[in-house]
């Protein structure tokens, strides 16, 4: 069942009910006045997984959720960019990172929280970084030196783990992965 976040009509402002539209499956905002049906769908988190070597960028984030924790450069897709620019937009906003954006590497789906992650490689150009205002800290690290239990997300985890698994076999993949809740 959607999530009842809708309360009034986007085109003309009335109330909506909330009913299985003719022709459709599942519940929705309906509005009773104009008949405009509203739909809710998960949002696109994008961002990449900069390398450079046998060494990853990590960001420690400024902001909530996870303050204080380690994630992959990585935000909410915006209108009007793909996902390889938004990918790209974030590293810059979170890292300061040049980069050149490489082929799509994990798609993860979390029904949960309404979300899907998306992460591309992409090789770093430079070891300079100038982080902003959402990163305390912009870092590299080897995959022993990666803080595992810092992480402050699964989906960067399952990325890493995935990104160095490929790294070790020589070969990159392209890993569709799903989060259940709760976690296995």
């Amino acid at each position: 069942m959607q999530r009842r976040t809708i309360k009034h009509c986007r085109e003309c402002g009335a109330a909506v009910d909330y009913r299985i539209p003719e022709g459709d499956t599942h519940e929705r905002a309906v509005c009773p006045a104009c008949g405009t049906v509203h739909y809710v769908n998960p949002l696109v988190v994008v961002g990449t997984v900069p390398y450079i070597g046998d060494r990853v960028l990590l960001c420690k984030r400024a902001i909530e959720p996870r303050w204080g924790k380690w994630t992959l450069p990585a935000g909410f897709m915006e209108l009007d960019e793909t996902m390889a620019e938004g990918a790209a937009r974030e590293t810059d906003e979170e890292a300061g990172a040049q980069i050149a954006i490489g082929p799509l590497f994990s798609t993860l789906s979390i029904p949960r929280v309404g979300q899907v992650h998306v992460f591309y490689l992409a090789a770093l150009q430079s070891e300079a970084f100038n982080p902003g205002p959402e990163t305390l800290e912009a870092r590299l690290f080897t995959e022993a030196e990666v803080p595992w239990d810092e992480l402050a997300f699964l989906t960067v985890r399952e990325t890493l783990l995935r990104y160095f698994e490929d790294r070790r076999r020589g070969h990159f993949g392209m890993h569709d992965i799903d989060i259940p809740w709760p976690p296995r």
